[in-house]
């Protein structure tokens, strides 16, 4: 198994490949590591890499991992969350990457000691299997989170399909890219909606070109699982 600092080192040759493919600098394009199925010790060999972006899915692995390394890290919340369980980790995130419904909002509002930056996550691919607000909702959605302050919508997020057709997913990508600048375009004071938190390990380096400010890389960095 390669160590992280080996596959940190191929990533981000490709980041900087992709970026200036695309006419983008490197450091607009933040890696965020995901942790959520390697052990703690693993999490902090990342750590130590260099990596500063972690995002984690569960809240137990979340929690867990967080006593342990707490500060040296930025904390992302990448899952869906029950409204039951924001107030488990609320106010223990720095991002949160999958607001998709008000009744998150409310219970967000609800419960947070700080304004939490958040991504609202929209299902581009309308795939039924998951979450996401649809395109079409997602303006009108945001504008209705003016009425919860502890809420900034720093971006948008989406989850590409499981699919090698380079065409779909350039696809997905822009898609995001053009509604975070329609939403942009609105000057809303709690929703500057300047980032995209899209790409994965199999599709990042298209995500990047597509605009990309957050990849979510998990298996390609810190696996195998």
């Amino acid at each position: 198994m390669n160590t992280v600092q080996q596959n940190l080192e191929r990533i981000r040759e490709d980041i900087s490949s992709a970026a200036a493919k695309s006419g983008r600098k490197t450091e607009d394009i933040t890696l965020l590591a995901v942790t959520k199925y390697v052990t703690i010790e693993r999490t902090k060999e990342a750590v130590d890499a260099g990596i500063v972006d972690l995002g984690e899915n569960r809240i137990e692995g979340f929690l867990e991992k967080q006593a342990a390394i707490g500060d040296e890290a930025i904390w992302h919340f990448i899952g869906s969350l029950q409204s039951r369980k924001v107030k488990d980790v609320i106010n223990q995130v720095d991002y949160l990457h999958a607001l998709d419904r008000l009744s998150l909002a409310k219970e967000i509002q609800k419960r947070a000691a700080k304004k939490i930056k958040c991504f609202v996550q929209v299902n581009v691919s309308a795939e039924a299997t998951k979450s996401g607000v649809s395109p079409a909702e997602t303006l009108a959605f945001i504008q209705e989170l003016a009425a919860y302050p502890a809420i900034e919508v720093v971006g948008l997020m989406t989850m590409a399909p499981n699919t090698q057709d380079e065409d779909v997913l350039r696809s997905v990508f822009s898609g995001l890219r053009q509604l975070r600048d329609e939403v942009a375009a609105q000057n809303m004071a709690h929703a500057p909606c300047a980032l995209l938190s899209m790409g994965m390990s199999n599709d990042y380096k298209i995500a990047i070109e597509e605009g990309a400010t957050h990849v979510r890389v998990g298996s390609a960095l810190v696996g195998p699982y």
